[in-house]
C-alpha cells in the first residue's frame, strides 16, 4: 500500500527582523511589504534590526499510511502548528517536499478557508468546489453538514456574524463530510463546547474506520490516547519520537512530570521530606506509565527525609482527566503503619485489580507526619489505562469505573 502522505526533508525558516523571509506565501509577503517603511524608519533612527535565522520546522521526514490516525503532540512553540500549515499548503517550505495521495481537508484556525462576507451555505459550496467536488456532490452532502454543525437557522447568514463556536462547528463539519482522503485537525476544537468536542472525536473515529487518514494536534492527551494509534512528538521543530501512541505519550508525560518534580524539589530543598519520583507499574508486564484493564498494579513512591518521621502517612488521590477525584488511597485509613527512619525511602501501594476504563488518569500525593501536612504535590504523575480488546479508536462511553455485573432475562 502506498503512503497517503510522504514528507522529505521538510524545513521552514524565518529570518527574524528581516524584510525577506524564506518560503513566504502571498499573505506573508504582503504583510512584509506593508511593514517595510516602518522598519526602514527604525533603521534611519539608528535602531537597526539584526537578521537571525530561526528554523520553526527542521528536517522532518515521515510517511503516513492510508487509514492511520496520527496524534501530533509537543509543547507550545515546538513547531506543531507550523508543520500543519506546511502540510495543508497554507505556507510554503524553505526546503523539502510533501507528496499527497488523495484529497486533503484541514481545520487549523477559526475562519481558515471561509470568506466572511459569504453565508454558511455559500462557504460550504465554495470549500467543496476548492476540493474538486461538483455542485451535485456538494448538494448531496449539504443536509448532513448542516445537521452535524447544528446551524440550520443561520445557514443563510454571513459567517462574519457567527460566534467562534458556530464557526468551528461549520468548519469541522465541512472538512469531515466532503470525503477528503486526508483530514488535518488542529487544537482549534478546543474552541467548541465539551459536547461538540466529543461529537467531533466520534466523527474522526468514524472517518478513520472508513480507511481515511487523520492527523490530529491536541494538548488533550486523553483524546489523543483514545483516538490515535500512532504518535509523533515534535520538539524544537524536529521529530523527537515517532512510535505507537502509548509509548510516545508515556515518554512525553514522563519528561514533563520529571521536570515538574525537579522544580518542586528545588523549591522544597529545605523541607523535611523531598519527593524524587512517583511511578505507576503494571504488575503483569512491568511496563511503566500504562496499565492494562483489570490487571494489578503498583504505585511506587520514592523520596528522602532529612530526619526520621514518627508517624508517616501517605495519601494518593486518583483523578480522571476532567479533575474529578475517583478515590483516595490513604495508608492511615487502611490501617497500614509506615515507618520513616530518615534518608532515602521507597513506599509501594499495591492495587489487586485496576477497575477503570481506558483513558488517562492523574495522581496527587500528600504526606503527613501524624496529622501535620509536610508535603503535597498535585498531578505528581499521570498514567494510562489501556484496553487491548477494544476495537481501534473506540471511544470511552461507560464512565471511568468498571463494575462487575450480569444481566438475566425473564424466566421461561
Amino acid at each position: 500500500m502506498k503512503p497517503a502522505v510522504i514528507v522529505n526533508g521538510l524545513s521552514k525558516q524565518y529570518l527574524l527582523g528581516s524584510e525577506i523571509i524564506a518560503g513566504q506565501n502571498f499573505r506573508e509577503m504582503l504583510a512584509g511589504m506593508l511593514s517595510a517603511p516602518f522598519r526602514k524608519f527604525k533603521r534611519l533612527r539608528g535602531k537597526d534590526e539584526t537578521q537571525e535565522a530561526f528554523w520553526a520546522v527542521q528536517d522532518i521526514n515521515l510517511e503516513i499510511q492510508p487509514g492511520e490516525v496520527v496524534g501530533i503532540i509537543g509543547r507550545n512553540g515546538a513547531g506543531k502548528s507550523t508543520l500543519f500549515k506546511l502540510l495543508s499548503r497554507i505556507t510554503t517550505p524553505t526546503k523539502g517536499s510533501i507528496t499527497y495521495r488523495g484529497r486533503m481537508a484541514s481545520l487549523l484556525e477559526v475562519g481558515t478557508g471561509f470568506h466572511p462576507e459569504l453565508t454558511g451555505r455559500e462557504n460550504i459550496y465554495l470549500n467543496g468546489a476548492i476540493m474538486g467536488l461538483s455542485r451535485r456532490e456538494i448538494t448531496a452532502r449539504l443536509q448532513a453538514i448542516v445537521a452535524f454543525a447544528e446551524i440550520d437557522q443561520f445557514l443563510d447568514t454571513p459567517v462574519k456574524r457567527y460566534s467562534s463556536g458556530m464557526y468551528v462547528r461549520l468548519a469541522f463539519s465541512v472538512a469531515a463530510h466532503l470525503d477528503a482522503d486526508i483530514l488535518l485537525v488542529d487544537e482549534v476544537l478546543a474552541v467548541g463546547d465539551f459536547a461538540f468536542q466529543q461529537k467531533c472525536l466520534g466523527k474522526m473515529k468514524e472517518v478513520a474506520s472508513e480507511g481515511r487518514t487523520v492527523l490530529f494536534i491536541s494538548h488533550n492527551m486523553a483524546a489523543v490516547s483514545r483516538l490515535c494509534t500512532r504518535g509523533i512528538w515534535i520538539d524544537k521543530g524536529s521529530i523527537r519520537m515517532d512510535s505507537d501512541i502509548q509509548s510516545v505519550l508515556n515518554h512525553y508525560e514522563s519528561e514533563f512530570l520529571e521536570n515538574d518534580l525537579a522544580d518542586y524539589s528545588a523549591s522544597a530543598s529545605e523541607g523535611a521530606v523531598r519527593l524524587q519520583s512517583v511511578s505507576v507499574l503494571d504488575a503483569s508486564s512491568g511496563e511503566a506509565g500504562s496499565v492494562q484493564i483489570g490487571n494489578s498494579c503498583r504505585v511506587v513512591v520514592r523520596g528522602s527525609a532529612r530526619q526520621p518521621v514518627n508517624n508517616i502517612n501517605l495519601a494518593l488521590g486518583l483523578y480522571d482527566e476532567q479533575g474529578h477525584r475517583l478515590c483516595l488511597l490513604d495508608s492511615e485509613h487502611s490501617g497500614h503503619h509506615l515507618e520513616c527512619r530518615g534518608g532515602d525511602f521507597e513506599y509501594v501501594c499495591e492495587l489487586d485489580m485496576l477497575n477503570l476504563t481506558a483513558g488517562r488518569y492523574k495522581i496527587n500525593i500528600a504526606i503527613k507526619d501524624g496529622r501535620e501536612l509536610v508535603l503535597a504535590v498535585e498531578r505528581v504523575t499521570a498514567f494510562y489505562v489501556v484496553d487491548p480488546l477494544a476495537a481501534p479508536h473506540r471511544m470511552n462511553e461507560f464512565g471511568p469505573v468498571l463494575i462487575n455485573y450480569r444481566w438475566s432475562g425473564p424466566k421461561a
